[in-house]
């Protein structure tokens, strides 16, 4: 046959099975596994996006290595709990532990294999996707498997080991915090178990009852109560700890609903939420969800690695924040009472102090509804309490950060006029959190800066309210509150009032105006001093919102630039003192926590893009990876994450509430971005060539926007939001 023939028969064939090849799944790029090691403090287990349960196991409890309940450089744990926190750096939840057992009834936990119910593991017997989690205990040869759906966490334990006499435990004592006020759990009939537990520690008050259904029917129950184990069947008032025996050669399957209202709740939960599906199903469905929830961004990349650390970074976007409600709308509130929800699903763990920075305006950009359902949330709670959360979980606020950083969230959401929510209120809530006299907000307002020693942090904390007061002037201009806006855009420059131009940094003043002495820019403070988690050179950048006053104070975009260059290069000695979370450093810089992260983008306003562009790829190839140790520090409910997303884009929100993107340097080769409107923002890199992009061509020759030249160093965001294409022409040098 002649060639051309031949290729014109074979085409059209090789085509269709092209087309009939199937798409590849965004959560196979998804390793729930990265950042489980050093001090991401994520945690591997199963759970949908913003669910109420994450089935996950617990390797150690009640310290800095397992605020998240696991550890990967354990190989030995508890069994599963039903709820955790992702990324923080304070341990809590982990509650209601379900643990597979075999033999004679064990209640204690034991330090290790043989001493109690902690059971070994082998971590090459590990298996981590979105929505499902699985491990095999070797001891006992019990492989557990778990998913999830919104309020209820499913698990199937397969006993593989000979003549074994399976069994489950139910440990209500179990916790990451520092107790009980309260708790029970009894075996109701022959296959359901329920109850409670009501904790303190980092979260104050918080309580989660739950209902678990088995497949197969107890064979005998006993009990624990008042620190001791109870004759087989023989009840107690308040039972901590339940083993059940579960005779079975199949495996067994344990249906667990959970609700912060009742049993009854978390009964009607599971009924409604898993009914008489199989675990396969729940699992893909689990899947499902998570695949539609990525799907915004459809990002390519020159590397499986880069598409790995991208896709893993979105997901711990979406692990938290996490639902409250039930199926029927019931919650238990801020106010510690029973309600029903007049404005649907409500949301609980926002760690502000983080999130506001990249991980809500990447939400109002991919998934606004979400947001402002987390915005109705906590409108929720201003009206049961009166106050916006500052860093609340578990509807507990736990003072633990700073700022009044709901603020910038509600802000954002205004100024872009999302709707599905009542501005007015939203902005009696705001105005009243700004001007609560708690929290050293009264000698702010009275000096201008919080002077030293009438409240820790007071540097921080000056420059933080300043952003946030600037971002009440910009809402109150908007809805035409023109001598509010004008209050608190004064206010809004209060930065200024701790900036000492004879040292060139942010420093604490006291109430005369003398500067406070002796002053060392290396000292790390933690959470009792000047600054928080951070020093003075980790600070001194922190105004988002004013950015050409503070090359100003600085002399000038050259000499602005060479304090920038400083603190990259200013290396801590032996005797500064570093405190957990500074982490990730480059000289001062400290990418492992969040007051640095905008500061690489900095560089656009020295007049130097190059050293942003350069600073970006840098801190995007050696502070992430696909390790298990890819995380350079917590991932603080994933804004460590979305900073990644972000800065592959190309951009950056260095001041919500601006309507500005920063210009950094991308890495993705392809991106489009589904609007919610229906339209598409596509983002592409190029060599000048025309070719695609290889690992060195981190500097940025030129940008077309929709097809135009484009040479600024930020993007309104209004640009993506109505749709079109950024086209970046990339190279291994930079150009002035």
């Amino acid at each position: 046959m002649h060639a051309a023939r031949r290729w014109g028969v074979l085409l059209p064939v090789l085509f269709l099975l092209a087309a009939c090849q199937p798409k590849p799944k965004l959560v196979d790029a998804v390793n729930p596994l990265i950042g489980t090691a050093f001090n991401g403090h994520t945690f591997p287990g199963a759970t949908v996006p913003f669910g109420m349960v994450s089935p996950s196991p617990d390797t150690g409890l009640n310290d800095w290595q397992h605020c998240a309940g696991y550890h990967h450089d354990d190989n030995t744990l508890l069994g599963f709990s039903q709820t955790h926190m992702s990324g923080t750096g304070a341990p809590d939840m982990c509650d209601l532990l379900l643990t597979p057992v075999t033999g004679d009834p064990v209640f204690e936990p034991g330090n290790g294999p043989g001493e109690g119910y902690r059971a070994h593991f082998d971590h090459n017997s590990e298996a981590a996707r979105p929505g499902y989690y699985a491990v095999t205990l070797d001891e006992n040869v019990i492989r557990c498997e778990m998913t999830a759906t919104q309020r209820c966490a499913f698990y199937r334990f397969t006993f593989q080991g000979p003549e074994q006499r399976p069994g489950l435990l139910f440990d209500m004592l179990h916790g990451n915090d520092g107790g009980i006020y309260e708790a029970d759990v009894r075996c109701t009939d022959g296959r359901h178990i329920e109850g409670f537990r009501r904790s303190y520690g980092f979260i104050s008050n918080h309580v989660l009852y739950f209902c678990a259904e088995l497949s197969e029917p107890v064979a005998f129950w006993t009990g624990y109560a008042d620190g001791q184990a109870l004759e087989p069947g023989v009840a107690a008032e308040r039972m901590t700890k339940l083993h059940v025996a579960v005779p079975t050669e199949k495996p067994l399957l344990v249906r667990i609903g959970v609700s912060t209202v009742s049993c009854e709740a978390a009964r009607a939960n599971l009924f409604a939420e898993l009914g008489d599906k199989s675990f396969g199903e729940v699992a893909r469905e689990a899947a499902a969800q998570w695949e539609a929830a990525l799907s915004p961004i459809q990002a390519t990349f020159a590397t499986e690695k880069e598409a790995r650390i991208f896709y893993t970074s979105l997901y711990h976007t979406m692990v938290v924040p996490n639902l409250i409600t039930d199926v029927d709308g019931g919650y238990r509130g801020w106010d510690k009472e029973v309600h029903h929800s007049p404005a649907g699903a409500l949301y609980t763990n926002y760690s502000l102090w983080d999130t506001y920075r990249a991980v809500h305006p990447l939400y109002n950009l991919i998934c606004p509804d979400r947001n402002v359902a987390f915005i109705r949330s906590m409108l929720e709670r201003y009206r049961q309490i009166g106050m916006l959360p500052i860093n609340e979980y578990g509807t507990c606020e736990t003072f633990c950060m700073i700022g009044y950083h709901s603020v910038p969230v509600i802000a954002d959401a205004i100024l872009q006029d999302l709707g599905g929510f009542d501005y007015e209120e939203a902005w009696a809530a705001m105005k009243s959190i700004a001007e609560d006299p708690d929290r050293g907000v009264w000698p702010y307002k009275v000096y201008g800066y919080i002077p030293t020693g009438l409240d820790h942090s007071s540097v921080s904390k000056t420059l933080e309210y300043a952003y946030d007061d600037w971002c009440l002037s910009l809402v109150a201009r908007k809805l035409g509150k023109d001598d509010e806006a004008a209050y608190f855009e004064k206010r809004a420059g209060n930065y200024a009032n701790v900036f000492d131009p004879s040292v060139g940094f942010m420093r604490a003043r006291r109430e005369d105006g003398s500067w406070k002495e002796p002053f060392n820019p290396l000292q790390t403070a933690a959470h009792d001093q000047d600054f928080i988690e951070g020093n003075a050179w980790q600070y001194t950048f922190y105004v988002p919102h004013d950015r050409a006053r503070m090359v100003e104070l600085y002399g000038g975009p050259a000499a602005f630039g060479a304090k920038l260059d400083e603190m990259f290069a200013t290396e801590l000695t032996a005797d500064d003192i570093v405190v957990p979370d500074i982490t990730g450093l480059i000289g001062q810089y400290a990418h492992g926590n969040e007051p640095c992260h905008h500061v690489a983008y900095l560089y656009n306003d020295a007049g130097q893009p190059w050293k942003t562009q350069e600073m970006v790829a840098r801190i995007k190839k050696e502070m992430y990876s696909d390790a298990l140790d890819g995380l350079c520090g917590n991932d603080d409910c994933g804004q460590m994450s979305a900073w990644y997303v972000w800065s592959a884009l190309g951009l950056y929100p260095v001041a919500p509430c601006s309507g500005l993107l920063d210009i950094g340097s991308p890495s993705v080769r392809s991106a489009t971005v589904s609007l919610p409107g229906g339209g598409e923002f596509r983002i592409r890199t190029q060599t000048a060539d025309g070719a695609q992009i290889g690992p060195e061509d981190i500097y940025i020759l030129g940008m077309t926007l929709n097809g135009e030249p484009f040479t600024g160093t930020s993007l309104p965001l209004s640009a993506i939001q109505s749709g079109g294409s950024l086209v970046f022409t990339m190279g291994p040098e930079p150009i002035d």
